[in-house]
């Protein structure tokens, strides 16, 4: 069992494969290789001062620090980055695990205050009212005409699954993915970290000059948390969908930034938290407890009026 744990050629960068002991009830334990969610730290610095370290996913890492800095404010537009790349001296360069952000000369940013942020962030520094007040200076509700039909919101959580390639090999990791108002997929990204996964796709938009995200919706495959209402706000996302739960600060968040929130997207049903009325479902446009209604007859509806 001793030994390391390493790279299979015929998977991503973020798969490892190892040696493993598998045991079932009545049967003997058995030795083989299993795939495992590969994990490493990655340090973001701006302007050569170290502002972040997260554990992450490898791969898709400027993608993952533009979606960061996006939602911390730092970034507004493509031309705020003049360049992201893995730091190139030293024992750094090896490991790919140092990532620099070269702002452009115009960008003025408080590297005490980023900081400072990140780590309250982190270790539940602000909290509920204060927490909101914070990001809507920043990043004000958004507005939003997007309308999408029930029928589309329950259909998102099994083309996420589709689209999770590493997730089906090691089920070790979360994922998000943006989507159009018919439920087209943009782009889907993993990571071990659920809000590491949210930054990935948030940066891709950044890098690829297709933000805001206000004609789209976020799905995720875990619960939604009050960051990741924050970091959907950042990118103008007027609806998010989770497979799982919504924590009380999430949907209070939603509900005062004007996003549409849903949760426990499973089957046939859902629960939505906020801002209902960007869910159609029929002709009448309702949502009623979050589950499809049938569509009433024509006879019945004439018999009604009677």
């Amino acid at each position: 069992m001793a030994g390391a744990v390493e790279m299979n050629e015929r998977t991503s960068p973020e798969i490892r494969s190892a040696a493993i002991l598998a045991w079932r009830a009545g049967a003997p334990a058995k030795r083989q290789s299993d795939f495992l969610a590969h994990e490493e730290p990655l340090e973001i610095r701006v302007r050569g001062r170290s502002v972040a370290v997260t554990m992450r996913s490898p791969g898709h890492d400027e993608e993952l620090a533009a979606g960061f800095l996006l939602t911390e404010g730092v970034l507004r537009r493509p031309g705020d980055a003049a360049e992201i790349a893995h730091c190139r001296q030293g024992e750094a360069a090896g490991d790919q695990n140092v990532l620099n952000v070269f702002l452009s000369p115009s960008v003025k940013v408080d590297l005490e205050q980023l900081t400072r942020h990140v780590f309250a962030s982190s270790s539940c520094g602000l909290c509920g009212k204060g927490s909101i007040e914070a990001v809507h200076q920043h990043f004000p509700p958004v507005e939003s005409q997007l309308a999408m039909s029930s029928r589309t919101l329950l259909a998102l959580p099994q083309r996420l699954r589709a689209g999770q390639e590493t997730f089906r090999q090691t089920g070790g990791l979360h994922a998000a993915a943006i989507f159009n108002r018919r439920g087209r997929l943009g782009v889907l990204r993993e990571d071990v970290g659920r809000h590491n996964a949210v930054d990935k796709v948030l940066g891709w938009g950044f890098l690829s000059r297709q933000l805001p995200f206000d004609r789209h919706a976020l799905m995720v495959s875990g619960r939604a948390s009050f960051e990741i209402m924050q970091k959907a706000l950042a990118a103008r996302i007027p609806v998010v969908c989770a497979v799982s739960a919504s924590s009380s600060l999430a949907v209070e968040f939603a509900r005062e930034s004007g996003q549409t929130l849903a949760g426990f997207l499973r089957g046939d049903s859902f629960k939505v938290y906020s801002h209902p009325e960007r869910i159609a479902v029929g002709k009448s446009g309702r949502v009623e407890n979050g589950r499809r209604q049938p569509r009433r007859s024509r006879r019945k509806t004439r018999r009604a009026r009677k």
